[in-house]
């Protein structure tokens, strides 16, 4: 190695932003970093003045890519982006100038526009310490924003668990009160449909409650299958279930429903060696029959119609403030 690649690597090293310049003003030379910023422009073979802008002092009618030495410079690349530089120009060995460069940009901003590094500066330069920094402030607050996103995943995680019956997977009671307060503040028209499951506690008393809970799961399945997107489906009790039906108000179609839902219920589980036979009796209220009614006076209204329905036979439906079942709702 010739004394001069000495210095070159050296320079390297030293000072990853300089130029060698002939005593033509032809780049001989550039240090890895000035590559790193032009990674498809050939710095090496082209003159300094067709590759940056001398922007202070004034340029004056010297030969291209004259410089002066010694004074504190500004250039500027000529292409996008046009980065500006504080530069200085000494003479070089053998003739030419070594050109030092150094950011005028604020770091953020250079970090921005390049892939820098640590290995992009000098080892004594500030930078390095800077960039440290800011990359240990980007890392933890990539770990912060990771670590909130999985305590958001978290806390909504535990919010649906919270309003999930373990069982069954429908709402529960809390989830069913949260679903009709808004329908309800927000003026929205709804049916509900309280559904209690007839003779459930002769399956936990013949077969168990392995045999019941298996029963339970199935009808959660069949109340889900007549539902809509939209529709609310809750485990409110043992055996007991509430349907919420926003914007629905028909009762021709609410009978159907209901009557599917019956004939669905009806239909025997087998369990193991043995066939559980169910039935459901259900009560129906409208909000449109008591407007702005609090949630739980529409709860009471569907619970007393429920009753009604196993006060008539079981096995059929009722809609709340109908003495008698209304033709086709007896299933019995």
């Amino acid at each position: 190695m010739t004394g001069q690649d000495a210095l070159r690597v050296a320079l390297d090293r030293l000072c990853p932003m300089h130029l060698w310049l002939d005593p033509g003003g032809v780049i001989r030379h550039a240090a890895p970093t000035l590559v790193k910023l032009r990674p498809r422009t050939a710095l090496v073979g082209h003159g300094f003045d067709a590759a940056f802008r001398l922007l202070r002092p004034r340029p004056c009618s010297e030969p291209p890519g004259a410089l002066p030495t010694g004074l504190r410079l500004q250039v500027q690349f000529r292409d996008a982006p046009a980065t500006a530089f504080n530069a200085i120009a000494l003479p070089a060995p053998a003739g030419g100038l070594i050109v030092n460069l150094g950011f005028r940009m604020t770091m953020p901003e250079a970090l921005r526009d390049y892939p820098l590094t640590s290995a992009d500066f000098a080892p004594t330069d500030p930078t390095v310490e800077m960039l440290f920094l800011i990359e240990a402030k980007s890392a933890a607050m990539e770990a912060q924003r990771h670590l909130n996103l999985r305590l958001q995943g978290a806390a909504l995680a535990a919010e649906e668990q919270a309003q999930t019956d373990p069982l069954t997977g429908l709402k529960n009671l809390r989830a069913l009160h949260d679903v009709l307060s808004r329908l309800v503040n927000d003026g929205d028209c709804f049916a509900l449909m309280h559904v209690d499951l007839d003779h459930f506690k002769a399956v936990n008393d013949s077969f168990g409650h392995d045999a019941g809970d298996h029963v339970l799961r199935k009808a959660a399945r069949i109340m889900q299958s007549v539902t809509r997107e939209g529709d609310t489906v809750a485990r409110i009790g043992g055996d007991e279930f509430l349907l919420v039906f926003p914007g629905r108000q028909d009762r021709a179609r609410l009978s159907r429903i209901a009557a599917r839902l019956i004939a669905g219920l009806e239909r025997p589980v087998r369990v193991r060696d043995h066939l559980c036979r169910v039935s459901a009796s259900i009560g129906i209220a409208l909000s449109r029959d008591i407007p702005g009614a609090p949630p739980d006076d529409l709860i009471r209204r569907a619970d007393a119609a429920l009753y009604a329905s196993k006060r008539a036979g079981r096995g059929r439906f009722t809609f709340a403030g109908t003495a008698v079942p209304p033709d086709g709702a007896s299933l019995a």
